[in-house]
């Protein structure tokens, strides 16, 4: 088989969402210029109208923690559209700092004892809820129509203990990568695959785009065996893989994209 019809996603109706920035955005990116229909969902509007106009996609409004608000727009674009193929679940919000601070050392402020109830909810709101959500939905549309791909972003921090990262973050997205492999076994009878992209540290707009800084991306970068952080153009090849026909008998997985991180420190 040739690979140009392996990775074909041309004409597939794919939606992301939080569709208008970091890793979102590079997966939509890597759909549209593939010549997928794509159609971006996200919160801010500004930055939504931009990039729907530069890739020629399709933008809705929405804050994917309402859950009657993420429906109707689900049901709206599926009347449009007629249905979908491909649901990239992105939205998040990232963990804040842990109880280590970047040189090593204890921060006493992010010990697990003094952490909030609002910050715990607020996580578990966007990264849990919403996410089961957003499945749900995607699941009543493909279920009446041909099947499809749910795509969710998870997260190394579901598999592995962190210090840098708040622990609320690290138990929502476990609870996500379960989720993910729960949806995978009740909806493959519908041929509805369902898998995750796991990525470590990645510089976007997250957590208030704290990655972004150099001098925290030279902190993070030396416990990483790529001696980098990831950038998003860094994960559209493993998005391209798992909407197209390369990983039609694959469900379940969660696949890391992390320069190493998760094999441990070599100094």
């Amino acid at each position: 088989m040739r690979a140009s019809d392996l990775f074909d996603v041309s004409g597939l109706v794919t939606v992301v969402t939080g569709g208008a920035s970091g890793i979102g955005l590079a997966y939509a990116e890597a759909m549209a210029d593939n010549g997928a229909r794509v159609i971006l969902f996200d919160l801010d509007q500004t930055r939504l109208a931009a990039e729907t106009k530069r890739l020629g996609a399709t933008g809705k409004q929405v804050d994917v923690t309402d859950r009657d608000a993420l429906n109707r727009v689900f049901d709206e674009t599926a009347r449009e559209m007629g249905g979908f193929d491909v649901v990239f679940a992105n939205a998040g919000i990232g963990g804040e700092p842990g109880f280590l601070t970047l040189d090593g050392k204890r921060n006493d402020e992010r010990a697990l004892e003094k952490l909030d109830t609002a910050y715990f909810e607020r996580i578990f709101k966007l990264d849990v809820e919403a996410l089961f959500w957003t499945i749900q939905a995607a699941a009543k549309h493909m279920k009446a129509g041909r099947g499809g791909r749910i795509i969710v972003t998870s997260s190394i921090s579901a598999t592995k203990t962190e210090a840098f990262v708040g622990a609320p973050y690290v138990a929502s997205k476990a609870a996500a990568a379960q989720l993910v492999r729960q949806a995978a076994l009740e909806l493959a009878e519908y041929n509805i695959l369902v898998n995750a992209i796991a990525p470590g540290p990645f510089v976007t707009n997250i957590s208030g785009g704290r990655l972004k800084d150099e001098g925290v991306q030279a902190a993070l970068s030396q416990y990483c065996p790529l001696k980098r952080l990831g950038f998003p153009d860094d994960i559209q090849g493993l998005a391209l893989f798992l909407a197209s026909p390369a990983s039609k008998y694959m469900t379940g997985a969660s696949l890391t994209v992390d320069g190493g991180v998760t094999l441990g420190y070599v100094g």
